[in-house]
Formats: structure tokens, C-alpha cells, sequence
């Protein structure tokens, strides 16, 4: 447990070798990530940590922010005596979270891996962020209130993962008490809450705080059917890849929780990740085992 800009953070450290920040999608904890981190621990340091609120780190004291998170990051990796470039794996929501660290941190962004990132065109929240995020902390007080985390949260999460994976999963140990408090439901709400104003500020960041040359991966999950909506998807996956200069991967089937489904896919995608500046101005496509 580190102290870490106020807030008491649950971090794991595993491994050695070059650096790895996994950070994992709205309202994900660290054990999310157990399949992928055994896979790299042996090539690299792992650095897995719970924002505030969620798995076991304290709450938060504000509504998140992209900035706030990319600081987040590199201010756990200084509490850990870890100062220099590091590779961030981003999944979903984090995805902005990690693309922020990159452009606000240049020199100490080694690479970046998107699993399943978050993709938003055209961000344009409709109200301002503190009548949406008062709204949201508001809805967390009421629903803590009657009693809804006891009572439904871990049958809630179980649905959850039940929707975003093509293959079945045990439930963690952990998860039952972990998803059961109020003080995580709070943290979920105020990052769906926040979640367009997140993706605004990426897209801002992104005309004034160039990648320089840093090596991007963007791996998109495909559960193998062919529907309007996933192929949809996957094109805008790959234009995420176009955008960011980087190469563009596909892990299948695989459903939203990558990590759960194809961690073999995610560890690869880091090993391999690109290095040579040289090979930016397109994706390149690779296809996991």
C-alpha cells in the first residue's frame, strides 16, 4: 500500500527487467490482470496498481481525469524508485489514460499497448463535468444507501465478465468482497460519469503533445462473428491504429476482457512491441496467437 498524491494506492511490483504498467479498464482491480502479469513478470518488472476507489486502494478525492491518471502513473512509478521509460498497457478506459501518459510524458513513455481501447471519433460531452459529476456522486450516495453494493455488486460484476468473454472464468478469490463495497461502486460511477470528458481530453492533447516516435500497438479483441457491430469495431480499432502511427493486432476470439480471454495475445503484443521509430507513418498488422 502506497501513499501516493494523498490517496493510499494498492500496488504489486513483480518481476524484473524493462518496465510494464498494466492499468485496466472502468471499474477493473488488479487481479484482472493475473494471467498476463505471470507471462511477463519473467521478461519484464510488472507494475499493477488500483486507482482510488477501486480494488483495494482508498477513494478518491475527485472525479478522474486523463491527466489526473496519466500523473497517477508516473507518480506510482516514482513511489516504486522506477524513474525511467516504461511501456503502458492501457485496456478500455485506460486506454486514454495511457495515451495521456505518452503525450504528457514523452520521455518517459516507452511504448504504449491499446487492448480493446476505448475509441471516441468526435468526443463532445453535453454537460458540464461538474453537474454530471455531481449528478453521478449523488446516484453513488443513493444507491450505497439502500444497500445496492451488498447486495447485487458481485452478482453485478460476475454479469459483467459473464458478457465480455467468450470463454468461462472462475471467479477471483477477491472479487466477491472487493465489488460488494460502496466506496467501489462510487469509483465505477464517476468514471462512467466522466468517460466523454476523458476521451475530450485525449483528443485535445493529441494537436499540441505529438507520440514522438513512441512504438504503439493497438489490439483489438474479435469473438469471431461477423456482425455489423463487431466488424464495425474492428474498423475502428484499426483506425486508432492509423491515427496513433502504430501497428494494429487482433486477439480471437477474444471478448472485451482480453487479458481473461487471450493473455497469451496481450503478453505478446508488448515482447514484440515495435522500438524502431523508423517503422512509423502506418499500422502494421499482426495477428497474435
Amino acid at each position: 500500500m502506497l501513499r501516493v498524491d494523498g490517496v493510499v494506492l494498492h500496488v504489486l511490483r513483480e518481476g524484473g527487467g524493462p518496465v510494464c504498467v498494466l492499468s485496466g479498464g472502468l471499474g477493473m482491480s488488479w487481479f484482472d490482470w493475473d494471467e498476463v502479469a505471470v507471462r511477463l513478470a519473467p521478461h519484464r518488472t510488472v507494475v499493477r496498481f488500483d486507482r482510488p476507489g477501486l480494488g483495494l486502494s482508498a477513494p478518491a478525492q475527485g472525479p478522474p481525469t486523463a491527466a489526473g491518471e496519466a500523473a497517477r502513473i508516473a507518480h506510482v512509478l516514482d513511489a516504486l524508485g522506477l524513474p525511467g521509460p516504461c511501456t503502458v498497457v492501457g485496456h478500455s478506459l485506460a486506454a486514454f489514460h495511457a495515451e495521456a501518459f505518452a503525450r504528457l510524458y514523452p520521455d518517459r513513455a516507452a511504448g504504449l499497448v491499446l487492448v480493446d481501447g476505448s475509441v471516441e471519433e468526435d468526443p463532445r460531452p453535453r454537460l458540464p463535468r461538474t453537474v454530471r459529476t455531481a449528478w453521478a456522486g449523488g446516484l453513488a450516495s443513493v444507491l450505497s444507501a439502500a444497500g445496492l453494493p451488498r447486495a447485487l455488486g458481485p452478482a453485478a460484476r460476475r454479469l459483467t465478465t459473464r458478457a465480455s468473454t467468450v470463454r468461462n472464468h472462475p471467479p477471483d478469490p477477491y472479487e466477491s468482497g472487493t465489488y460488494r463495497t460502496s466506496r467501489v461502486l462510487r469509483a465505477c460511477v464517476l468514471e462512467n460519469a466522466t468517460y466523454s470528458y476523458q476521451a475530450a481530453e485525449v483528443a485535445a492533447l493529441r494537436s499540441g503533445h505529438p507520440l514522438r516516435g513512441v512504438p504503439v500497438t493497438v489490439l483489438a479483441a474479435y469473438d469471431g462473428s461477423e456482425t455489423p457491430r463487431e466488424l464495425r469495431w474492428l474498423e475502428r480499432q484499426r483506425g486508432l491504429a492509423t491515427q496513433l502511427g502504430g501497428a494494429f493486432a487482433v486477439a480471437a476470439p477474444a471478448g472485451h476482457l482480453v487479458m481473461a480471454d487471450a493473455p497469451d495475445a496481450v503478453a505478446t503484443a508488448v515482447l514484440s512491441l515495435a522500438t524502431d521509430p523508423d517503422l512509423e507513418g502506418g499500422p502494421r498488422e499482426r495477428r497474435p496467437d
